[in-house]
């Protein structure tokens, strides 16, 4: 038998569990501009926008580029109520608990919401039969470009540019390693989980070892 003959069929619409991992990275990168935005002592818009930029930036930005419709937010706008009704409770919440936050609060969910989105990004455009390396980098433009959005608005230089740490490079491999389990017939239900932990695990790796990337010397 012909192994293509048992594999699913191109589906413009998320699988169960491409939509489960495109909402647990949708969250985790909400929380992430969610506090970057109370470091910042934003307003309660400020927090929204911030907060929807980096859930919903990087996915826009794929399915822009790959003409896929309609947007994640879109075929999933209930999620547009949760983010705005999470957004303003946890200002309230932050405001009365007076809980202090610090840069690297934000790190951890946005390790999450990095790995999550590299492994759903590769996998939609895989799903399109679009090139393994062009998947790959549908991936990192997933993982990575709701985070450079938030870091923008608030006024900061993007992480992932200057980080040093592995960042991008993180979503990268997990990227691959979608695309070498996806080889190997691996279902999706396990292969989209590995591989988004792998992306996962070496960023919080990155974050707790001094690991770095090359740079310019700081004599130049």
């Amino acid at each position: 038998m012909n192994p293509s003959s048992w594999m699913p069929p191109v589906a413009w619409s998320l699988s169960h569990a491409q939509t489960v991992i495109e909402a647990a990275a949708t969250v985790a990168f909400a929380a992430s501009g969610l506090l970057e935005a109370a470091r910042k002592r934003l307003d309660v818009v400020g927090v929204c926008v911030v907060a929807g930029l980096a859930a919903f930036g990087g996915g826009t930005l794929r399915d822009v580029l790959l003409d896929r419709r309609p947007f994640f937010w879109v075929a999933h706008a209930n999620w547009l109520w949760v983010l705005l009704v999470a957004c303003v409770a946890a200002m309230w919440l932050l405001r009365a608990r007076h809980v202090p936050i610090t840069q690297r609060a934000m790190q951890w969910p946005d390790a999450l919401g990095l790995g999550l989105f590299s492994a759903s990004g590769t996998q939609i455009a895989l799903q399109m039969s679009l090139p393994p390396l062009v998947a790959v980098l549908m991936g990192v433009v997933t993982a990575v470009c709701g985070g450079m959005l938030r870091d923008i608005v608030i006024n900061e230089i993007p992480t992932a540019l200057y980080d040093r740490r592995p960042y991008a490079v993180c979503a990268f491999a997990g990227g691959w390693v979608l695309v070498g389990l996806n080889h190997l017939r691996m279902d999706d239900a396990w292969a989209l989980p590995l591989a988004a932990a792998t992306a996962t695990l070496l960023r919080v790796a990155g974050m707790l070892t001094e690991v770095r990337l090359p740079s310019w010397r700081e004599d130049l």
